[in-house]
């Protein structure tokens, strides 16, 4: 099921960005394998695997690479497959014997993902770094925060994930369909940082004419508005307001009974803190679901701030399905949807077992010789 159905990939394994895009493009149905280290990395991933929501809907194995005839497995791994994902820095997966060259040459039509913060080139290529530093470099982290405080790090959504993984898999699939023409493979080189710089585009655009601020906190969508700002309630939720358009900010002030002339013009960037002070004053008075069901059916851009045990249990999210529980952990559905090749629930992710070898052409002969001779788990 899904779109990706019979695309075949081999994802060596690794931390965030890689495991986030093969997991997305294992959700959209593509057969992919993990080669896992033999030993555990010890990297602060929690236990047990059903936790592990990154390795959903694919099976791993267990290789010791350091051996030559592991080596030798990935290879063979490789010339079955469409693709290859890797996050390692520049150079590892070549003394590994897995590299771009090597790979390429037992199957010409392997395109090759590679994962990377900083790239496979540059004065910063070999340094190490995390998802933090990369959208500090971007230009990311200094744009998000409150007035007057310091660059809040926004969890590791902008770098690992929407500058990382996102882009890679954007990568890989845009390689796939050139490779379905050419017939010939290719290397997809994601860098972190420049996948997140990427999310920064018509802020760039915004700041070249002039309507953006280099200040925190200051500018219409960074928490400066109080048109597009988050306030607490009477009873200590909160709630976000987004009302940027004049005829949706119309109907927030309509709901919430304020006279538009005691309140600053959108446009009047010196008042926005009055304006701030009296959204705030007004929402203080009634709880969150008081003011959503005033706000119910509007067109106001007012919405709950929803914590991740809440979310799921909204009844939007419900309606639709949104997430799933698996093995008892409830977790978002795959995405984005499709009309005609559905995608799959999601498997709970699985323990290396050299039983996932069965599926790429191994019998179970070859299987018990290389689990014998400690080259798999």
């Amino acid at each position: 099921m899904g779109p990706l159905a019979g695309v075949r990939i081999v994802e060596l394994a690794g931390i965030g960005p890689a495991p986030m895009c093969c997991m997305l493009l294992a959700d959209l149905g593509a057969d992919i394998i993990r080669v896992d280290r033999l030993e555990p990395s010890g990297l602060g991933v929690p236990a047990p695997d059903k936790y592990k929501l990154l390795h959903r809907s694919r099976p791993a194995v267990a290789v010791d690479l350091k051996q030559d005839r592991g080596t030798a497995l990935a290879l063979r791994l490789v010339r079955e497959a469409d693709a290859l994902v890797e996050g390692f820095r520049p150079g590892v997966m070549e003394r590994l014997g897995l590299g771009p060259d090597r790979c390429l040459a037992v199957n010409p039509r392997l395109v090759y993902g590679r994962m990377t913060g900083w790239g496979q080139t540059g004065p910063l290529a070999a340094s190490a770094g995390h998802d933090l530093d990369y959208i500090a470099l971007a230009g990311v982290l200094h744009a998000i925060g409150r007035d007057g405080q310091k660059p809040t790090p926004p969890l590791n959504l902008v770098g690992d994930f929407g500058g990382g993984a996102l882009f890679l898999a954007m990568g890989v699939l845009a390689a796939l369909l050139e490779t379905s023409r050419s017939g010939k493979g290719q290397i997809v080189d994601a860098a972190m940082v420049e996948g997140a710089a990427a999310l920064l585009t018509p802020f760039f655009g915004l700041y070249a004419a002039g309507q953006m601020k280099l200040e925190r906190g200051v500018n219409t969508l960074d928490s400066g508005a109080f048109f597009y700002e988050t306030y607490q309630c009477a009873d200590g939720e909160y709630l976000a307001v987004a009302a940027i358009e004049p005829k949706f900010y119309a109907e927030l002030l309509a709901r919430l009974e304020l006279d538009p002339a005691a309140l600053p013009k959108q446009d009047e960037r010196t008042r926005w803190p009055e304006g701030k002070a009296a959204l705030a004053a007004r929402l203080k008075t009634k709880s969150r679901d008081e003011w959503l069901r005033l706000f119910e059916g509007s067109d106001a851009c007012v919405a709950p701030v929803l914590s991740l045990a809440d979310a799921p249990r909204h009844a939007h999210a419900l309606s639709r399905g949104s997430f799933v529980s698996v093995a008892g952990i409830t977790q978002p559905v795959p995405a984005p949807r499709f009309s005609r090749t559905e995608n799959a629930p999601p498997t709970a992710p699985e323990p290396p077992d050299a039983a996932a070898l069965r599926g790429w052409g191994l019998d179970a002969a070859e299987i018990a010789a290389l689990r014998a001779d400690g080259v798999v788990g």
